[in-house]
């Protein structure tokens, strides 16, 4: 990869009035970049002489630089590719939970430069806020550049205003989030679902940099469900909502909290396997632990981890074949038992799926909490970066 240049402009500040189609370029050259000028005039379907009109105020304001002379591959002379500066601006995403706050500070490309973790007391929403704006000033002074925005993603329904409709976790309805810390911070702030946010990252970062559809499967203590078609993550008034957290995958299954028999919630979560080989066991068991006991072939917790690979492969099966895509990332703290059983996931996933249908990649992403905060911080990023 070329070596890049020092920016002209140390704060790389995007120049005021500059029309959509400049910002659009340098939107372009962060997810898709380093670029050369002629593959990024073909990704904009801009001529050579608009894009070099339109990148030179970004490339003198130190928001786009130029690399060392490269070979692009073809016959004529070594080019110079664009990229951004990433390092000049961070950002802060903060995942949060029923009963902690987990943060990362990020590059503009969604990074990690540091993370850290706060747990608060009780589920009022002046503890939670206060959580925030504690590890928002533990994580700000970790990074080399300026703090643009923070990005906040939550267990929930979330409006585009960033008020938290309801969020089951911490018993929260109409709570105006996005309000109450920007007063908070001064900075802008992003609120929104936890699966979108993580798709969101996925669609600049991930696996959208190469796949227009795709859809995120999440397990954890719930089961998420997101998607993005034509390069957009899709948003309604129902995301949040949980609606996948019931899709039935097994009629001999255990039952759910709320009385299904064999849903995505009662097959999948890591509340339910743990429950379900405890009662086998008659003593508590973690997730950890059920994972090393099927391993070494214990025959409850192998009876039970099969079954949830099973129906793991089936939820992806549903989720390409309703959706028609073809690309499935599979996300959340609960992922961690897909390197163990992926031959079952695969055989429950080809069977449900039609012999002559396109093959399903599926990019499973680190099971760590980690992954939401980074995906806090790409909805900061997707709506301050290059902004208007």
């Amino acid at each position: 990869m070329a070596t890049l240049s020092t920016p002209t402009a140390p704060d790389a500040v995007v120049p005021r009035g500059l029309p959509e189609s400049a910002l659009e370029l340098a939107r372009t050259v962060l997810i898709h970049g380093p670029l050369s000028r002629s593959e990024l005039a073909g990704r904009v379907g801009l001529s050579t002489a608009s894009l070099t009109r339109l990148s030179k105020p970004l490339l003198d304001a130190g928001v786009l630089v130029e690399g060392e002379l490269v070979a692009d591959g073809s016959v004529g002379r070594p080019v110079r590719l664009l990229d951004v500066h990433a390092s000049v601006q961070n950002f802060v995403g903060i995942k949060v939970t029923g009963s902690a706050v987990l943060g990362a500070l990020t590059d503009l490309r969604a990074r990690d430069l540091a993370t850290d973790e706060l747990a608060f007391s009780g589920d009022s929403v002046e503890a939670v806020v206060d959580a925030i704006a504690e590890l928002v000033e533990r994580l700000r002074g970790n990074g080399s550049g300026v703090l643009t925005a923070v990005g906040i993603s939550i267990g929930g329904n979330v409006d585009a205003h960033g008020v938290v409709l309801r969020a089951p976790f911490l018993g929260w309805r109409h709570v105006p989030l996005r309000r109450l810390l920007e007063e908070r911070l001064g900075l802008p702030v992003a609120v929104e679902n936890d699966v979108i946010a993580l798709a969101a990252a996925e669609q600049w970062f991930g696996a959208g940099r190469t796949a227009a559809n795709f859809a995120v499967l999440t397990i954890g203590a719930g089961v998420g469900y997101g998607i993005a078609i034509n390069n957009r993550v899709v948003r309604t008034r129902d995301a949040g909502l949980g609606l996948g957290g019931h899709y039935p995958l097994d009629p001999n299954g255990p039952l759910c909290k709320e009385g299904h028999r064999g849903c995505s919630t009662g097959m999948l979560t890591i509340p339910s396997i743990c429950a379900q080989v405890s009662a086998a066991l008659g003593r508590p068991v973690d997730y950890e632990e059920v994972l090393a006991l099927a391993a070494d072939g214990n025959p409850v917790a192998a009876a039970v981890v099969d079954s949830a690979a099973r129906a793991l492969g089936r939820m992806i099966a549903a989720a390409a074949n309703l959706a028609m895509v073809n690309t499935v990332v599979l996300a959340g703290e609960g992922i961690g038992m897909f390197a163990q059983v992926e031959s079952i996931v695969q055989a429950a996933l080809a069977a449900d799926r039609d012999p002559e249908a396109d093959p399903v990649e599926l990019v499973v992403t680190p099971a760590a909490f980690d992954e939401w905060a980074r995906g806090a911080a790409a909805i900061a990023i997707q709506q301050q970066a290059f902004a208007g």
